[in-house]
C-alpha cells in the first residue's frame, strides 16, 4: 500500500528518505546529548568537579541541544512536504483517471462518495505520510540504535529492553487489528453520509414540492447518527489503546529503574553508567509510543487509502493506443464517414447485451436518426462513438480507419457533442461557451454565439458574456442553456456531429429558434441525431430503428414507410409527433 501511495510522486519519496534520515540523526544526536548530561552531572556530584572544569561539555551540551532542535524542525518540515507532495501528486493522479473512465464510473459509484474520496479520503492520507510511514522505520531503528550503544556499557539492561520491546509491539498490533475494521466501517459511513448529503441538497426542489422535508431530515439524522455511532466506536478503541500502551511502557520503565536501583545498591554498577541508561530508556520507547500514537490517524489514512486504490485499479473501459498513430498519412479527414460492423456491447455484471451485432453506415455530410425506446441501447451506441468504452467486437471505422487505432483525445477533436441536458459549469457564459475550443478568441465566441441563436438574449443580459451562469446554468432557462450547447458545438467546428435530441421538453418558441440553429449547425457535417420527434427525423436522409440492442430497420424514411414495419406504425399510429419518448 505504501509503494501505491507514494509511486505516483518521485520528489515525495526522497523527501520521505529525508525525513526518515534526519530522524536517525536526530537519534544519535540525542544519545550524544545525553551521553554528555550523564557525564556532567557523574563530574559535578559524584567526583565533586567545579562546573569551571565543565565549560567545555556544557558548550558541547548546548550546541547539541540546538542541533537536535534543529533537526526536529527540519525533520517536520520534510515529513510535510512530503505529505503535501504526494497529495498533490495522488489527487491529480486520481482525477486525470476518473477523467480517464468517463460516464461510466458514475453507474457504478455515488458522485458525493467519490467527492469524500477526493477531498476529505486524500486528506486523511496526510498524518498516515508524514508521521505514521517515517515513524515505522524509526521505531526500528532507534531502539537498535540505543541498544547497541547500551550493549557494551551494561548488557544485563540492554537484553531486558530487548525483551520488553517486542511484548509492546504485539499489543500495538493485536489493538490495531481490531481497530482497523471499525474504522473501515466508519470511512464508509462517512462516504455514504456524504453522498445522502450531496442527494439531498441536489433535489431540495423536488422534496420541497413532494413536502418531504420532514422525511429527508429523518433520513439525513439516522445516517449522521450511524457514523457518530462508528466515530465514536473507533475512538473508544484508540483511547483504550493508548492507556495500555502507555502503562506498558510505565511498567516496562519501572522494571529497569528497579534493576538499576537494586545494582546500585548492590555496587554492581557505576553511577555513571546507571543514570545513562536511566536517561536513554524513556528514549528508547519513545519511538514506540510515537508510533502508537500515529496509529490512530495511520488506519483512518489506510481506509481511505484503500477505496482510492480501488478507483485507480478500476480498468479504463478504452483500450490504450500507440501514440505513432498520430504520424500516420491516412488519419481522418474533414469529411467523414462512419461504419459500424458487427457492433457488439454487454455491460459489465449485466447478462443481457446491450448492442448485438449493429451494422451501420453513416455518409459523410449526411443526417441519420437513430430512434429507439428507453433500454434500446441508444446512449450505449452514442458512448462507444465517443469512446467512453470499447465495443467487445466488431469494428467502428472512420473513413476506413479503426477509432480503436487513434489516441482517443485525437479522435474526440472530430466529434461534437450537444446532450440533451447539456451541462454548464459555475462560470461566465463566454468560459462555458469556450469549451468548444479553448484557444477561441472573444470574437469568435460571439460569432459561434450568433449562429446559435444565444447572442440575442446574452445581450440582453446585465453583464453579457461575462454572466455567471450559476450552478448547471441555474440562472438560465432551458432553451438557453440548450443554445449554449449548440454554440460550442459552431465553435469546435467537429465534422462528426451528435445530438441527443435537443429539443426535447422545450416550449415551442425556444423549439423553433433551437431548430433553426441547429440546421445551420447540420450543414457540410456527418450528423447522428437521438431522436425523439418527428421534426428532428423529417431531416434525416437515413432512419436507424433499434430495439433491444438489436438494428431491426434502417432506411431512407420513404423506404421505411413503404415497408410498413415498425417506424411506419410508429409514425402513422402518432399523432403528437412523438417518436419515443
Amino acid at each position: 500500500m505504501n509503494r501505491e501511495l507514494l509511486r505516483y510522486s518521485k520528489s515525495s519519496r526522497i523527501f520521505l528518505i529525508l525525513t526518515v534520515v534526519l530522524g536517525l540523526a536526530w537519534g544519535i544526536v540525542m544519545m550524544v546529548q545525553l551521553s554528555l548530561l550523564s557525564a556532567i552531572v557523574n563530574a559535578v556530584f559524584m567526583k565533586r568537579q567545579g562546573l569551571s572544569q565543565q565549560i567545555f561539555p556544557l558548550v558541547l551540551l548546548l550546541v547539541m541541544l540546538v542541533v537536535r532542535s534543529a533537526l526536529t524542525w527540519l525533520r517536520e518540515v520534510s515529513a510535510q512536504e512530503s505529505a503535501l507532495r504526494a497529495k498533490a501528486a495522488l489527487r491529480d493522479h486520481l482525477f486525470a483517471h476518473l477523467m480517464a473512465l468517463g460516464p461510466t464510473l458514475r453507474s457504478n459509484a455515488r458522485t458525493g462518495e467519490l467527492l469524500a474520496t477526493l477531498s476529505d479520503g486524500i486528506e486523511r492520507l496526510d498524518a498516515y505520510i508524514s508521521q505514521y510511514l517515517p515513524q515505522t522505520v524509526l521505531s526500528v531503528c532507534i531502539p537498535l540504535l540505543i541498544f547497541i550503544y547500551l550493549l557494551p556499557i551494561d548488557w544485563i539492561s540492554a537484553v531486558l529492553l530487548l525483551v520488553t520491546a517486542p511484548i509492546i509491539v504485539l499489543m500495538m498490533y493485536m489493538i490495531g487489528t481490531y481497530t482497523e475494521k471499525r474504522t473501515q466501517k466508519q470511512w464508509r459511513a462517512l462516504t455514504h453520509m456524504s453522498a445522502h448529503f450531496l442527494d439531498s441538497i441536489q433535489g431540495l426542489p423536488t422534496l420541497k414540492i413532494f413536502g418531504r422535508n420532514e422525511g429527508e431530515n429523518k433520513r439525513i439524522s439516522r445516517v449522521s447518527q450511524r457514523f457518530q455511532h462508528t466515530t465514536m466506536q473507533v475512538l473508544r478503541i484508540a483511547f483504550i489503546s493508548g492507556l495500555v500502551l502507555e502503562f506498558m511502557t510505565a511498567l516496562a520503565i519501572a522494571l529497569i529503574a528497579v534493576a538499576l536501583g537494586i545494582r546500585l545498591l548492590n555496587h554492581s554498577i557505576p553511577f555513571a553508567a546507571a543514570f545513562l541508561i536511566l536517561l536513554l530508556v524513556p528514549e528508547f520507547y519513545r519511538p514506540l509510543r510515537d508510533l502508537g500514537a500515529h496509529r490512530h490517524a495511520a488506519i483512518e489514512g489506510k481506509a481511505a487509502a484503500q477505496r482510492i486504490s480501488e478507483l485507480l485499479h478500476t480498468p479504463v473501459p478504452t483500450a490504450e493506443t500507440t501514440p505513432t498513430i498520430t504520424e500516420r498519412q491516412d488519419k481522418p479527414r474533414e469529411q467523414l464517414t462512419l461504419e459500424l460492423t458487427n457492433i457488439s456491447y454487454t455491460y459489465p455484471q449485466s447478462s443481457r447485451p446491450a448492442l448485438h451485432g449493429v451494422t451501420l453506415r453513416m455518409e459523410a455530410n449526411t443526417c441519420t436518426a437513430l430512434i429507439g425506446s428507453s433500454g434500446s441501447g441508444k446512449s450505449t451506441l452514442v458512448h462507444l462513438l465517443l469512446r467512453f468504452m470499447d465495443s467487445d467486437s466488431g469494428c467502428i471505422a472512420v473513413n476506413g480507419i479503426p477509432i480503436s487505432e487513434l489516441p482517443v483525445d485525437m479522435w474526440r477533436e472530430y466529434v461534437a457533442l450537444v446532450p440533451q441536458r447539456p451541462y454548464l459549469f459555475n462560470t461566465t457564459i463566454m468560459d462555458n461557451i469556450r469549451l468548444g475550443c479553448p484557444s477561441a478568441s472573444a470574437q469568435e465566441v460571439i460569432h459561434a454565439a450568433e449562429q446559435a441563436g444565444a447572442s440575442e438574449f446574452i445581450d440582453q443580459l446585465a453583464d453579457g458574456y461575462n454572466t455567471i451562469v450559476g450552478e448547471r446554468g441555474s440562472r438560465l432557462s432551458a432553451g438557453q442553456i440548450q443554445r449554449l450547447a449548440i454554440a460550442r458545438a459552431f465553435l469546435k467546428d467537429a465534422p462528426l456531429l451528435i445530438l441527443d435530441e435537443p429539443t426535447s421538453s422545450l416550449d415551442p418558441l425556444s423549439e423553433v429558434l433551437i431548430q433553426q440553429a441547429i440546421t445551420r449547425l447540420m450543414q457540410q457535417r456527418t450528423v447522428l441525431v437521438i431522436a425523439h420527434r418527428y421534426n428532428t427525423i423529417k431531416q434525416a436522409k437515413q432512419i436507424a430503428v433499434l430495439a433491444h440492442g438489436d438494428l431491426v430497420e434502417c432506411g431512407t424514411p420513404q423506404q421505411l414507410l413503404a415497408r410498413n414495419g415498425q417506424y411506419a406504425r410508429l409514425v402513422q399510429g402518432n399523432e403528437t409527433k412523438e417518436i419515443y419518448a
